[in-house]
């Protein structure tokens, strides 16, 4: 089952749990959404964008210096972190954009942690003319300062959120406290395949050509299928992006990378589908970090785009059926896989993406010798730059 059932679920996750406020627009918002999905104009539109304005399709990129020192493993790297505004996130916004244009509404907020999301949602408010505030931990404000910089630049107000732990969670609650307020002329741009319905299959609908693409790229390149799809998880998009084409390919193995931040058996991580259990969060059930009381739990990653304390449904969904598996690497893993592919490639990722480079010398372990893995690549590492300078 990749699609949800009509009221949300991807078996037992999912779903809409929000205040009677939302339920109208989200119901809405999920017509409106059904509906442009079969509407060819907008699917050209969507495309012209992708194509013309964001920089699709992006390369898959063989990496040679890091497949031989791997030894068993053949790498390619999907480079999202060639797209305008350096990341995936990008496609979604653009999507997304579109139908809150169609919809007729006039403000756009958003929720972001790395920073990422921030800026591809500030970068189409201002190509549609759109007002955009976004919502910000203040803890990943400071270390995600150039990206504040960047959003504001680009026309958007950054609104800091002092409460909790000052991450991602709290920026997304105040987003929804704001979006309650004002359902009447503001769009939600949610940045992963979390929230409530019609958002997660929203989301992957429009992060799926990363995984189509890849597919396509990859055929050409081998002449068959992947052995090993690899990404980091923290909400999901990035993985269920690439994950998603190839659901039906029973022999390609999808690995997704939770933050193990300073270990699972600490209360210092971003692991829920490691070490979680179900609960709702954000208007969605999944797998959860969660206390005995049912009290959601501070997460820790050095990646501020991991740091959050549940997922997109979906991954709870394919967890639960076996059909992706989950890992996590812990800061330490996830640095030397940032300082690894600057070394071998001349590539700096990410920390997002540092977490799926760092496990690969764990998978190379166990694979059989001549595998292929295709790595999302979901951004560029400018961003981290400068709050982990002292670290490296």
């Amino acid at each position: 089952m990749t699609k949800p059932d009509k009221f949300g679920h991807f078996d037992e996750f999912g779903g809409r749990y929000v205040p009677e406020t939302l339920m109208t627009l989200l119901a809405d918002l999920e017509r409106v959404f059904v509906r442009l999905r079969k509407d060819a104009a907008f699917q050209r539109e969507f495309r012209f964008y992708l194509q013309e304005y964001a920089g699709r399709p992006t390369n898959l990129y063989l990496a040679k210096r890091l497949s031989a020192q791997l030894k068993t493993l053949k790498v390619y790297l999907k480079r999202e972190d060639l797209l305008h505004t350096g990341s995936h996130k990008i496609n979604n916004t653009l999507g997304q954009i579109l139908i809150a244009k169609r919809m007729g509404k006039t403000r756009i907020i958003a929720e972001t942690g790395a920073g990422q999301h921030g800026v591809a949602t500030a970068t189409v408010a201002a190509l549609f003319g759109l007002r955009c505030d976004i919502y910000m931990g203040a803890e990943d404000i400071e270390r995600q300062s150039l990206n504040v910089y960047r959003m504001k630049l680009l026309g958007a107000r950054v609104v800091p959120v002092t409460s909790g732990s000052k991450t991602l969670k709290d920026a997304m609650n105040e987003a929804i406290r704001d979006w309650v307020t004002n359902v009447a002329n503001t769009f939600y741009v949610i940045g992963s395949v979390a929230g409530p319905h019609p958002y997660p299959v929203m989301v992957r609908e429009f992060q799926s050509v990363i995984g189509q693409e890849a597919k396509r790229q990859f055929a050409q390149a081998e002449k068959r299928l992947p052995d090993y799809l690899l990404a980091c998880v923290g909400g999901g998009s990035n993985s269920m992006g690439l994950f998603h084409a190839f659901f039906s390919d029973k022999n390609v193995k999808m690995i997704g990378v939770e933050a193990a931040g300073l270990g699972l058996d600490t209360l210092k991580h971003s692991a829920p589908l490691n070490r979680g259990t179900a609960g709702v969060l954000h208007g969605s059930k999944s797998d959860l970090l969660q206390d005995s009381d049912g009290q959601v739990r501070v997460a820790h990653s050095i990646a501020a785009g991991l740091d959050y304390p549940g997922v997109g449904p979906e991954h709870s969904y394919y967890k639960k059926i076996k059909r992706a598996e989950y890992v996590a690497v812990d800061d330490k893993e996830a640095i030397a896989g940032m300082k690894l592919l600057c070394k071998t490639e001349g590539i700096i990722p990410a920390m997002e993406s540092s977490h799926a480079i760092g496990y690969l010398e764990k998978l190379a372990k166990r694979a059989k010798k001549n595998s292929t893995v295709i790595v999302c690549l979901s951004g560029r590492g400018d961003k981290d730059v400068q709050s982990i300078k002292d670290i490296i």
